[in-house]
């Protein structure tokens, strides 16, 4: 403990010192664990309790009719399951100078960002079944304040259909079917209307608004942490998202154990419930320790439990006891849950250390009349 506190003493800023050494010493004592300790049942209790006093809630940002972001209980669950497609898929974009201190600057990179397809852009389309070819129409002042202009749709147009020609006019662009089939010409004027013309994929709203330290941040509606990452006006080193398979793909596993942790501990923060960062930190550490992020659910990691009956108590116990029957398996009864079920002790605490040497007692001294016998 001295090596420790001496080792502290050297990391604190100069002219900062203990001011009791002794109540520092008592707490740095307090907070180490003693062998046995059972930090897996503590850590569950820890976050489940408050978890039940949790509500049910979704926040929405004003402005846009479709920013509801998850809160509370249901996104704890999607953290916890480390689900694939959270249900609010949502990015904080934060923004280098001067692009975050100015709101039409911040507004301006935000309608980039914005997933923009045909349809949003266009007033009209119609077919000509005699000529096989479809016209559309364009909203001028849609475009504009998109910054796009003609020439850039029909630029990605030209990239993504390659079975007509396109022709440009003043304010539409017609493209003519090479083959002339009407089925075929019916299911590309309904293609057109997705076609994706600029933005990120899968950012489909977008806001930029103004934080407690004067900094305009674009929220977004969906995610897409790689494409975002090569804008140049975007501080990509303080971006968030919050969907952990994207994070884990671009940034790490460990980024990925990092974001589960932060997303956690913000949750429990604005339910107004205070939680020791630790214990979120074994859970974090326990879904990313094989180098991939798994949920705690029966297809994560209580699936690689060892145990069979560790397994069958955490769901579908049939399946789990008539697999482990048919393939012979053994259990070693090594852990919590099963010593529990079948009433021996748990190897945690007290009961963690085995009977190494066992002891018969201390042998009787032998009398006089037996030692006299003896020399007879």
């Amino acid at each position: 403990m001295a090596q420790n506190l001496n080792w502290i003493r050297k990391k604190l800023p100069e002219g900062i010192k203990f001011k009791d050494e002794k109540l520092a010493k008592e707490r740095y004592s307090k907070i180490q664990l003693d062998p046995g300790e059972a930090i897996g049942v503590i850590s569950a209790q820890s976050v489940g309790e408050p978890g039940t006093q949790m509500t049910m809630r979704s926040f929405h940002f004003a402005g846009v009719a479709e920013l509801n972001v998850t809160l509370g209980l249901p996104r704890i669950i999607e953290v916890l399951d480390a689900r694939k497609i959270p249900s609010t898929p949502t990015m904080h974009i934060f923004l280098k100078s001067p692009y975050n201190k100015d709101k039409n600057k911040a507004d301006k990179i935000a309608q980039q960002i914005k997933q923009t397809v045909l349809e949003d852009v266009t007033n009209q389309y119609s077919v000509d079944l005699a000529r096989g070819e479809i016209n559309i129409l364009f909203d001028k002042d849609e475009l504009k304040r998109r910054s796009l202009n003609l020439n850039k749709v029909y630029e990605q147009l030209s990239d993504q259909i390659k079975s007509a020609d396109l022709k440009k006019k003043t304010a539409s662009i017609s493209i003519i079917l090479k083959d002339k089939d009407i089925k075929k010409l019916y299911k590309l004027k309904e293609k057109l209307r997705n076609i994706i013309i600029s933005g990120v994929s899968g950012i489909t709203d977008v806001l930029a608004y103004k934080n407690e330290t004067d900094e305009f941040i674009i929220q977004t509606f969906g995610s897409n942490l790689r494409d975002v990452a090569e804008i140049k006006e975007v501080d990509f080193a303080r971006t968030k998202t919050n969907n952990f398979y994207e994070i884990e793909s671009v940034l790490g596993i460990e980024a990925v154990r990092e974001a589960v942790l932060r997303e956690v501990m913000h949750i429990l923060d604005q339910e107004g419930m205070t939680v020791d960062e630790r214990h979120i930190s074994l859970i974090s550490d326990l879904m990313t320790r094989d180098g991939r992020i798994k949920g705690i659910t029966r297809h994560g990691i209580t699936k690689e439990k060892e145990s069979v009956l560790a397994r069958a108590a955490f769901e579908i116990p049939l399946t789990h006891l008539v697999d482990a029957a048919v393939s012979g398996e053994k259990d070693n009864l090594v852990s919590i849950v099963e010593n529990v079920m079948i009433n021996q002790p748990v190897p945690i605490g007290t009961g963690l250390p085995e009977l190494f040497v066992k002891m018969d007692g201390v042998k009787p001294k032998p009398s006089k009349t037996t030692k006299k016998k003896a020399k007879k």
